[in-house]
């Protein structure tokens, strides 16, 4: 007989952890959960992912792509997307559309098998129409999802959904009161009883940033209405790094409503296909059709907006509805500023430190996942893997940042003692003619072959005693003369990444100022980026230093709380940190309550430099465009006492692509965090 030691013991209990954790393994890899039987759900995340997580599939017929319908030219601001099934129905509800007050589009999927035909004539507010047949799949939520997907919705600010409703299992339920044709009803006179009613809706969106969705009174139901969709809800919002809270449901039952285009726009982040959807069968519960249903509405509120049923909105709301018009105007609610890096292009100390031909794209597509559903590599979608040498390339990112309320950007500056690197990409911005304005921020760190900005392994650094820091404000007079420049209150816009770097900073603003107003610039506008005392940041003291404030640039200067590394199935190799996003966030809004004057707030895309170290980065699990409306929404809210002028919000960022920070359209989330700045912007 084996005598039995300690030792022996601990390599046979290892060895049964390991034969444990891959059987778990297993059950991860077949999206089986283990105690609920062998099937597996449409929407099971595993499963998903096995299916490439959505980014092989388009999400739509690919027929849309050269529909003659598309693109609009000029869409309106708001829209109705009405489902057919019943099309018997279909003549009454688009004459309830004549109540709506202001220019609107009209998209028809019809899933009936019939011909249709849409009685444009009779609605006189009615100016695009676009109609598709689909097939019978999803109810009338995944013909909404593929429009979305397609994205059709993406320039509407308000979007009334409605669907021909019969709903004949209502009469055959005690606990529902009425039919399902007096349901309909019931919406329609809610929703578009009248023009009167309608104006009131759409005042009430206006007048309220936080409002997300309006639906009939009776149908904001909460978790007695879970059924049997809880787990696929949940399935659903692992797609996001959500966590569901099943009590806290609250969502708009009947699938009715009018809501915040954001809200139904973010759906695109949730990467949906035909795959996802049961086949239909009669179901009245249990379906992905009805798990998406609820998680509209726990979307909604997690994006920081309210659901309100129609009979409690104010009954005055000043004419404000009006502002919906095609060619009303609009003020953005914050001057939106996003860093700007300028790393796309090669240079010849690129190619000596990293190899030849190297850009950010280098360590963005070698990135690799180092959990479940780890978003990993980031990939471009709309721009491409695009070069910062071509004009057309700033072009298109400055049309696209103007459309969704961008302001300008904040350029990533690299001045090392007198030498300017990365430059090329400014420098023709300032000899082009692209419309984007822009200011710069002095990013005075080391640059280290671990790209933390420390003294340790540096290939460049600064040197403020070979070429003093006061002739840093020559050398970019060129660009503070631009009529483009960013300005506050007509003061140029300038920052310092790291100001406590220099001993004697004080002194050197002291003589950018007067270099500015001798060289005929006025004023300049000097502000700190807010990072800790090791990063050589400056605290909350800034005026002792001659600045005019500091401007926020997370997670910098905000707590880092752990998220669920112990649920994600981590990478042995991983060595780094796993942070929880929704924690910053709320840490974030918290401080936003008692914002000090000069202090200028800044948001997260998110944060995620695996493309950087592998398996030593820092991760901020949970980033998603939803939780990031809210943190974009409660900071302009913080500053919407402020001149207009001075109602400053910086994102991170623009297009840290190495960082995961990334307001660009990329090919898992395509454009729905810019969609969230934009819903702020003009909400």
């Amino acid at each position: 007989m084996r005598k039995i030691t300690v030792a022996g013991l601990r390599r046979r209990a290892a060895r049964y952890r390991m034969i444990a954790k891959s059987s778990l393994v297993e059950y991860l890899e077949e999206g089986k959960i283990p105690g609920r039987g062998s099937s597996v759900s449409p929407v099971d995340f595993n499963a998903w992912l096995r299916r490439g997580a959505g980014r092989k599939a388009s999400g739509h017929p690919d027929s849309w792509r050269v529909d003659p319908q598309l693109p609009l030219e000029d869409p309106s601001r708001v829209a109705v997307v009405m489902h057919v099934f019943f099309p018997e129905l279909l003549d009454e509800l688009v004459h309830s559309l004549r109540a709506i007050p202001v220019g609107f589009d009209l998209v028809v999927t019809n899933a009936s098998g019939e011909p249709i035909r849409v009685d444009r004539e009779s609605v006189e507010n009615l100016r695009n129409v676009v109609l598709f047949d689909v097939h019978n799949h999803g109810r009338d939520i995944f013909p909404l999802v593929q429009v979305v997907n397609a994205g059709i919705l993406d320039p509407y600010e308000i979007v009334l959904k409605v669907h021909t409703k019969k709903s004949a299992w209502r009469a055959e339920h005690a606990e529902l009161a009425g039919s399902g044709e007096q349901w309909k009803t019931e919406f329609l006179q809610a929703l578009v009883g009248s023009t009167e009613q309608v104006q009131r809706i759409l005042d009430a969106f206006a007048n309220d940033p936080w409002l997300g969705l309006v639906t009939a009174p009776g149908n904001i139901v909460g978790p007695e209405h879970w059924g049997g969709d809880e787990d696929l809800t949940r399935e659903l919002l692992r797609r996001l790094e959500l966590d569901l809270v099943p009590e806290s449901l609250r969502f708009a039952a009947g699938s009715m409503y009018w809501v915040r285009g954001f809200v139904l726009q973010g759906l695109r982040a949730l990467n949906l296909t035909a795959d996802d959807f049961h086949e239909e069968a009669g179901q009245i519960d249990g379906t992905t059709a009805h798990a998406i249903e609820r998680a509209i509405g726990i979307l909604t509120e997690e994006a920081g907006l309210r659901l309100e049923e129609s009979g409690g909105l104010p009954s005055d709301g000043a004419g404000t509805w009006e502002r919906y018009h095609l060619a009303a105007p609009r003020t953005p609610s914050a001057r939106f500023v996003p860093f700007y890096l300028p790393q796309f292009h090669p240079t010849h100390e690129n190619d000596v430190w990293w190899g030849k031909g190297f850009t950010e794209w280098t360590n963005v597509t070698a990135a690799r996942p180092v959990y479940r559903g780890h978003h990993q590599p980031k990939l471009p979608a709309d721009l491409g893997f695009y070069d910062l040498r071509l004009e057309e390339v700033r072009q298109a990112q400055s049309t696209m940042a103007s459309e969704h309320g961008i302001d300008g950007f904040m350029y990533y500056y690299y001045w090392f003692a007198g030498q300017r690197l990365l430059n090329l990409p400014i420098e023709r911005l300032r000899a082009g003619d692209t419309p984007m304005p822009f200011c710069i921020m002095w990013a005075n760190e080391n640059w280290t072959r671990r790209w933390d900005g420390r003294s340790s392994d540096v290939l460049i650094g600064q040197d403020y005693d070979r070429v003093p820091a006061e002739t840093f404000i020559d050398d970019v007079l060129e660009f503070l003369r631009d009529e483009r420049y960013l300005r506050v209150d007509g003061k140029p816009l300038l920052a310092v990444y790291r100001p406590g770097q220099m001993a004697n900073f004080a002194e050197v603003l002291a003589t950018w100022r007067r270099r500015a107003r001798e060289e005929g610039l006025g004023e300049l506008a000097v502000l700190a980026v807010s990072v800790a005392e090791e990063f050589h940041g400056i605290g909350a003291d800034f005026a002792e230093h001659g600045l005019d404030g500091t401007l926020g640039f997370p997670p910098h200067n905000l707590p880092w709380e752990a998220g669920p590394a112990d649920r994600l199935a981590v990478s042995p190799q991983f060595k780094g940190n796993l942070m929880s996003y929704g924690a910053l966030v709320r840490a974030a809004e918290d401080r936003l309550r008692t914002i000090g004057d000069g202090v200028h707030p800044g948001v997260m895309v998110n944060f995620d430099n695996t493309a950087r170290r592998q398996w030593r980065p820092d991760i901020w699990y949970g980033a998603n465009p939803y939780t990031f409306r809210r943190w974009v929404g409660t900071a302009a809210a913080a500053v919407s006492h402020r001149p207009e002028q001075e109602r400053l919000v910086f994102v991170n960022a623009w297009n840290e692509w190495a960082e995961g920070a990334i307001l660009e359209p990329t090919d898992r989330f395509g454009s729905t965090f810019l969609q969230a700045v934009r819903d702020v912007a003009f909400a």
